[in-house]
């Protein structure tokens, strides 16, 4: 993926290096079970956020790394996350960009409540935040099987700017009336399910306009798509739920199964319009 020529918006609060709480018990071990728990049961952030609150929370920082040459993670969210908000702001009349992205490590204080690493990248609405810690990508890659490629982690971020996207839509709002007449929970996740996978085809809208709209600066370049599609597959909910050695309970998905979700992200990109992603929220 081509994005070092690309520019900066200043879209990036850098919060490593701060100290704050962890999981109890840490380790890759609980991470990684802790992301299962997120992606395959839909734990509300803020449940977690409050049991990790009881751990301690973000303290004061030292002065964030962004712009050195060394740090090429917090450059790359810096120029993809630019991107990401320049496609939308190309395709939403009035569109406004979140606020600066959040890099931090371990946890940090949100307006969700106490976010940690273990519950991966979430946006929070109340405060129209994505937050990101990096070390996620490296657990995505060795220990969901996703890929490591530039691509692949520019569609993690891009997911999460679509769900900023959905709140300007009205579209997490819908899902969340529609969720409040659901019969039961298995119906309720359907909706979630719904919402998630609309994300995953904004997150194709966005790169099937990264390169128009940045002069070529960002751009998804041949093999790309496939390394974002490996990446799809990887965080379903059926693949998710047999890699913690459990039974797939299509009941208990809430952001989708590998192929729906390589479905979706797909869509996005061979349409590159937000209208083909409307079906997941048509409701």
């Amino acid at each position: 993926m081509r994005w070092r020529g690309g520019q900066r918006g200043g879209g990036v609060e850098d919060r490593r290096g701060m100290s704050g709480g962890a999981v109890a018990g840490g380790g890759i071990g609980v991470i990684v079970l802790s992301l299962i728990g997120y992606f395959v049961f839909g734990i509300d952030p803020s449940t977690t956020q409050q049991v990790a609150s009881q751990f301690g929370g973000a303290s004061t920082s030292q002065e964030g790394k962004i712009g050195t040459p060394e740090d090429q993670a917090g450059q790359f969210v810096a120029i993809v996350g630019k991107n990401i908000n320049d496609v939308w702001a190309a395709k939403i009349d009035g569109y406004t960009p979140p606020e600066p992205t959040v890099l931090y490590e371990q946890g940090t204080d949100t307006g969700c409540g106490f976010g940690q690493s273990a519950m991966g990248p979430f946006y929070c609405p109340a405060d129209n935040t994505v937050y990101l810690d990096l070390g996620f990508w490296e657990e995505m890659e060795t220990q969901l099987g996703a890929s490591g490629a530039d691509f692949a982690r520019a569609y993690v971020l891009a997911h999460e700017i679509g769900h900023h996207v959905q709140t300007l839509t009205g579209a997490s709002q819908r899902v969340e009336r529609a969720q409040a007449r659901a019969s039961g929970e298995a119906e309720a996740n359907q909706y979630s399910v719904g919402l998630e996978l609309q994300a995953d085809c904004y997150a194709g809208v966005w790169a099937a306009n990264a390169a128009s709209v940045s002069g070529g600066e960002v751009a998804v370049e041949q093999g790309d798509l496939e390394e974002g599609l490996q990446t799809a597959s990887a965080i379903g909910d059926d693949n998710l739920q047999r890699r913690s050695g459990g039974q797939v309970n299509p009941d208990g998905f809430t952001h989708g199964t590998s192929a729906q979700r390589v479905e979706a992200l797909r869509r996005g990109y061979q349409s590159g319009e937000p209208a083909a992603c409307d079906r997941y929220t048509d409701f």
